[in-house]
């Protein structure tokens, strides 16, 4: 009973504490900001389940996709309109090459190591935005997490008070100091926090924007859904400069 009062006692303070170093989101952006739509984007993640997504997606939409991997034959999609630049994101010079030419990003950044600290997150995300700095393209969307910043607690019971504190704190943490390099960004951005991830079809209908979540039961969606809504804030204006919330 003793283990089980102080081990509660740390998975809320973790919470209060992944609640103060992420991003709050302010005001939401004016409408009247103009948006054209990108031809080339620059997909970081590539590989993982939600940037397979954003890849095979943006295809669909149209745009032409450049794929930033480790290793390229891990991607396994064959397209015209697709180029695969093999490199590492915490290589600043691979990532300023796969930056060249491109008019947006699109970033589902992850990583399994999640058992000791580690910055991959945010000194990744710190390259991206001093390439797309340099390079001068605008804007940048990207995947984070609910349970974090103003929505921290909203991954349900089950998250806040064993999946965050025993397996992920250290990932977690990460993602805040991820969240607030983009934030302090002079790029036009929009942070996503998605519920909890599965592998399932698209189905559309999401909940979205602030207050998504909850704080009693888990709150899920697919990554194909994610992938769409990430590439829908390419073309709107509606959540720039926030973070919104999307489950189903």
């Amino acid at each position: 009973m003793t283990f089980l009062f102080w081990f509660a006692v740390y998975a809320i303070i973790l919470s209060a504490a992944l609640a103060r170093a992420g991003h709050r989101s302010g005001a939401m952006a004016a409408e009247s900001k103009p948006c054209e739509r990108p031809a080339r984007i620059l997909v970081v993640g590539a590989t993982g389940g939600t940037g397979r997504q954003l890849v095979e997606q943006g295809l669909a939409r149209g745009y032409a996709v450049t794929a930033l991997v480790r290793s390229p034959s891990a991607l396994q999609i064959d397209h015209p309109q697709l180029t695969v630049i093999q490199g590492d994101v915490l290589d600043y010079g691979s990532v300023e090459t796969a930056m060249r030419g491109q008019q947006a990003v699109v970033c589902a950044l992850g990583h399994k190591r999640f058992f000791y600290p580690t910055r991959i997150l945010s000194a990744g995300t710190s390259n991206i935005l001093r390439a797309m700095e340099a390079q001068q393209v605008p804007r940048l969307i990207c995947e984070t997490s609910l349970g974090i910043g103003d929505s921290a607690g909203r991954m349900g019971l089950y998250y806040t008070l064993f999946t965050i504190p025993v397996i992920l704190p250290f990932y977690f943490w990460d993602k805040t100091r991820q969240e607030r390099v983009i934030a302090a960004s002079s790029v036009d951005w929009v942070i996503i926090r998605p519920g909890a991830l599965k592998n399932a079809a698209k189905q559309g209908g999401l909940r979205h924007g602030r207050g998504v979540g909850n704080f009693f039961s888990t709150v899920s969606i697919s990554r194909a859904d994610v992938a769409d809504f990430m590439l829908e804030q390419l073309e709107s204006n509606t959540y720039l400069g926030t973070a919104p919330g999307v489950s189903w």
